[in-house]
């Protein structure tokens, strides 16, 4: 059995779909994929299931009813992949802003430099962010500062999307504890794997914004995450975490 799943939760995917899906799966290392889509109703799925006749062996597919936002999404996806046995379990956005290339060098962090977490960092060694206008740009790297300051973690991209978990990691984590839903679940993750000692190495990336779709952004999103940080914080001081 392959020992590395990717999770691509999808809504509304359909222009990125198959670029995405050929270009996981083309890379040197023999990844598997699972997508969750959220009842897309472009009919994500739809192609996913046509790509499945070429790839019967490395691309899955979780459909769900409705769109219910990204960390239910990777929740639904660490369970499956727990349950099939793989070792390394990787976070992926399905709009190429995280290039696939770069999957080997969060593999490589985890399986040889001893991470338990691997972060695909876009502000480790700088600001790598390409077609961001300036306002997003800043706005989610002092969304990490913020996140360094309420919780304490030497951490620099805590929103960062694109991940690698070593199994154990998750396992520790209670899943079903996971409460946030948007971005703010990427920082919660990664709070919970702090919390939990295990050691977390950043790998720096260059980030791409999308070309094709629509950003998932929301208000909702951002006031989730501002004052999730909060919550995590008194929880943790609290022993309720």
């Amino acid at each position: 059995m392959n020992d590395c799943i990717v999770i691509i939760p999808t809504y509304n995917e359909i222009e990125n779909i198959e670029s995405i899906v050929r270009a996981v799966l083309s890379q040197h290392k023999p990844f598997h994929l699972l997508i969750i889509d959220d009842n897309s109703p472009d009919h994500t799925a739809n192609k996913v299931v046509a790509l499945q006749e070429e790839f019967p062996e490395r691309l899955f597919l979780e459909k769900r009813a409705k769109k219910s936002g990204l960390g239910t999404a990777y929740v639904h996806g660490f369970k499956w992949a727990l349950e099939r046995k793989y070792d390394f379990i990787f976070e992926m956005d399905a709009d190429f802003s995280h290039n696939p290339n770069d999957l080997e060098k969060l593999f490589d962090a985890c399986h040889f430099g001893g991470a338990d977490l691997a972060i695909g960092s876009r502000y480790v060694t700088g600001v790598n962010v390409v077609n961001w206008p300036l306002s997003r740009v800043l706005m989610s790297y002092f969304a990490s500062v913020y996140v360094k300051f309420i919780t304490g973690m030497k951490i620099h991209d805590a929103t960062a999307g694109f991940v690698c978990y070593k199994r154990e990691v998750l396992e520790k984590i209670n899943l079903n504890k996971i409460k946030f839903v948007g971005y703010a679940f990427q920082i919660e993750m990664k709070y919970r794997t702090y919390c939990a000692k295990f050691e977390i190495t950043e790998v720096p990336i260059i980030f791409t914004d999308r070309t094709k779709g629509v950003s998932k952004m929301s208000n909702a999103i951002i006031k989730e995450a501002i004052l999730g940080v909060i919550s995590l914080r008194l929880k943790k001081l609290f022993n309720t975490l």
